[in-house]
């Protein structure tokens, strides 16, 4: 064999290069295995109930569909295990799309937002008549106390806040405010957060569940923002970022139980 050519204080030191680097390997595989993490992407709304119809005349669940593909592409070439719910618009029963993803690390649910009727005005685009309001904008992000994992969802929820924050992101104060919003108590005021105890795909949740507004696509220039490509790219980007500094410690708990 080549290597009883090599001088035996050489042959000894090769041989301690190759260990080496062979626990350089190991160590960077288990390190992604221990990163990596299963995340279930909810499309939020269906075909049959698609939700608010934007300034000019999309579905919500359209918009929904189209981020949702994204932020499960941005997961999966982070190495993420992605379960994709809804997204051929058939789920109807709300109540059966969150025990689809029992046994994932997360599950998030991706929405576009809306304001109260009393908010809404008329504009004429391409010819017919259409509803918006360009008073509210920004994210929101919802968990529920009735989720038996509720600290973990909210810790992933604040890192998503966080995370759409730093990439420039602002988050929506409508939610809570009691006159003009809906009052639902910050649970992460800083991050954008609140508690929402009822909505049905969070509360029916078995694991950590957020719901995510991405933006208020009943504003006439805030939907044109949800349609850039490149701004979309950011929102995923900070999904990615969100998963990698909340489920690595959260997996590790759970796997513990």
């Amino acid at each position: 064999m080549a290597c009883m050519n090599i001088m035996p204080g050489r042959r000894r030191a090769w041989l301690r290069l190759v260990v080496v680097a062979l626990g350089a390997l190991a160590s960077c595989a288990v390190g992604a295995t221990a990163t990596a993490a299963s995340i279930a992407v909810d499309v939020g709304h269906h075909l049959a109930r698609p939700g608010v119809i934007s300034a000019r005349g999309v579905s919500e669940f359209e918009y929904n569909r189209t981020l949702a593909l994204e932020i499960a592409q941005g997961l999966e070439r982070e190495r993420h295990r992605v379960l994709l719910i809804g997204e051929d618009g058939m789920a109807s029963e709300l109540g059966r799309r969150a025990p689809r993803a029992n046994g994932m690390d997360l599950l998030i649910s991706v929405h576009h937002d809306s304001v109260q009727p009393r908010f809404i005005e008329s504009w004429e685009f391409e010819g017919m008549e259409r509803k918006y309001s360009d008073r509210f904008s920004g994210f929101s992000l919802f968990v529920s106390r009735v989720n038996p994992q509720v600290e973990r969802s909210l810790r992933c929820a604040s890192a998503l806040g966080a995370a759409l924050k730093r990439a420039g992101f602002m988050p929506s104060r409508y939610h809570a405010d009691p006159l003009l919003g809906e009052n639902r108590p910050f649970a992460d005021e800083e991050n954008g957060v609140h508690y929402f105890d009822n909505l049905a795909v969070l509360r029916t949740a078995s694991i950590p569940a957020l719901l995510f507004e991405a933006g208020v696509i009943v504003n006439r220039d805030e939907e044109l923002r949800m349609r850039d490509p490149a701004l979309r790219t950011r929102i995923v980007s900070g999904v990615v970022e969100a998963v990698a500094s909340c489920i690595g410690s959260g997996t590790a708990d759970r796997r513990k139980e």
